[in-house]
């Protein structure tokens, strides 16, 4: 098991659902050692975030001009699954990218929910950022 941010992981599986082991995909970028190449990389980093509540790593990586007071997340959610739906731009060479994603969850007394977000990301300083994202 390996820890981030007080959260312990299984070294099996990155929450985010590529199937690598959390040390290879977005273990390292938690924890601050190496960077998302792509806005879809930044996607499932973040949504390891909030799976493991790493708020610091949320708040990091919203853009500077979008990002709330409150950058943490939300208490009370098991975070079960992230499916990726479509990407628009977002690659290496990109300034900015979409990713349409859909987070499947479990709330505090048990009911499943999901959000269905496209969200935008932007290259701020160099690297990659979630600025904004429109619900569905």
């Amino acid at each position: 098991m390996q820890k981030t941010n007080g959260a312990c992981v299984q070294a099996a599986y990155c929450p985010c659902g590529t199937g690598q082991e959390f040390q290879n995909c977005c273990g390292p970028v938690l924890a601050g050692t190496a960077e998302p190449a792509t806005a879809e990389d930044l996607m499932r980093s973040r949504y390891s975030a909030f799976v493991l509540g790493d708020d610091a790593y949320l708040a990091a990586s919203w853009h500077s001009t979008t990002r709330p007071a409150d950058a943490s997340a939300p208490t009370g959610i098991q975070w079960r699954r992230l499916r990726i739906r479509d990407t628009v731009g977002g690659g290496p060479d990109d300034a900015t990218g979409e990713v349409e994603f859909i987070a499947h969850f479990r709330t505090a007394d048990g009911s499943r929910d999901f959000l269905h977000e496209r969200s935008r990301f932007a290259r701020e300083n160099g690297r990659w950022v979630y600025v904004d994202g429109e619900l569905f």
